[in-house]
């Protein structure tokens, strides 16, 4: 059952900017959102899951592959997996929008179709936003297991159109880079150097973090701070305590970890933990 909690988390500079996450109790790999974001920033982030949703007011700009994108009021929301991303407010009114967050496996179960994958983040399809809008408000009511995964079948059916169902291959150019990021991702709280993981690629560390960059729009180390608090908040929907995963990813300690949670995802770990009814076992 889907748990209602209300508040502001207090590192938001603006009291008008409001973030809330909910998690299903019966399913894994799910994660509903929605905001209202005035004057906070997302730094570069990434989520391990598809992010589907819609822009319900105002207007946001995200950073997206190495572009700019202003999505409006009847935007649709059509995020893949592990792509790094930025958002902030394009208006002094900021931008209210809500999202759901589905792990790639989750979204094969639900729709019988694996390697979904979408070319755009962002549509103009006002008619279509104001849809997955009332499906996503309605997940986020929903206090029964079967309607809400009926609903979640809906969502998918309704962003269907946009969607592949392959993911396109990268080029063999930038297959080198998966590796690195395995190796980053196998070790969160190694100290990696630029030369470590530019020999892993095979190439030299200046001529690697240029290709790197061009290739996922992130530095190293960005892609790394991204990876390391993507894990972090899968390890705090688990429960762990704060102060141990900050020493499991890397981070310095948990000071490191709230400031970094709070400038990727808007909400402390704490406040996340609370939203997302996984409070640290003891």
């Amino acid at each position: 059952m889907l748990r209602r909690v209300d508040g502001v988390p207090q590192q938001f500079e603006d009291v008008r900017d409001r973030a809330a996450f909910r998690r299903p109790a019966h399913r894994d790999g799910i994660e509903l959102y929605r905001a209202h974001i005035v004057r906070h920033a997302f730094e570069p982030h990434v989520h391990l899951a598809l992010g589907l949703g819609a822009i319900d007011e105002g207007v946001q700009r995200i950073r997206y592959r190495g572009s700019e994108h202003v999505a409006p009021a009847g935007s649709l929301v059509m995020m893949n997996a592990d792509e790094v991303h930025t958002g902030r407010a394009e208006t002094r009114e900021g931008w209210r929008y809500r999202m759901i967050y589905v792990e790639p496996e989750v979204a094969a179960e639900i729709t019988g179709e694996r390697g979904w994958w979408f070319d755009d983040a962002l549509a103009r399809d006002a008619a279509r936003a104001r849809h997955v809008s009332g499906i996503l408000a309605a997940l986020w009511g929903a206090h029964d297991a079967l309607a809400f995964d009926g609903l979640l079948l809906s969502l998918f059916d309704t962003l269907r159109p946009h969607a592949r169902v392959a993911r396109v291959a990268r080029p063999e150019a930038e297959a080198r880079f998966e590796r690195v990021i395995d190796a980053m991702r196998a070790r969160l709280d190694a100290r990696h150097t630029l030369a470590e993981l530019a020999a892993i690629a095979g190439l030299s560390p200046f001529h690697f973090q240029r290709r790197f960059k061009a290739a996922h729009h992130a530095t190293p180390h960005e892609m790394l701070m991204a990876l390391r608090l993507a894990d972090a908040k899968r390890r705090l929907a688990r429960g762990e305590r704060p102060a141990a995963i900050a020493a499991a990813v890397g981070l310095a300690d948990q000071a490191h970890l709230t400031r970094a949670f709070v400038r990727r995802y808007g909400a402390t770990p704490a406040r996340y933990q609370q939203q997302a009814g996984s409070r640290p076992h003891r």
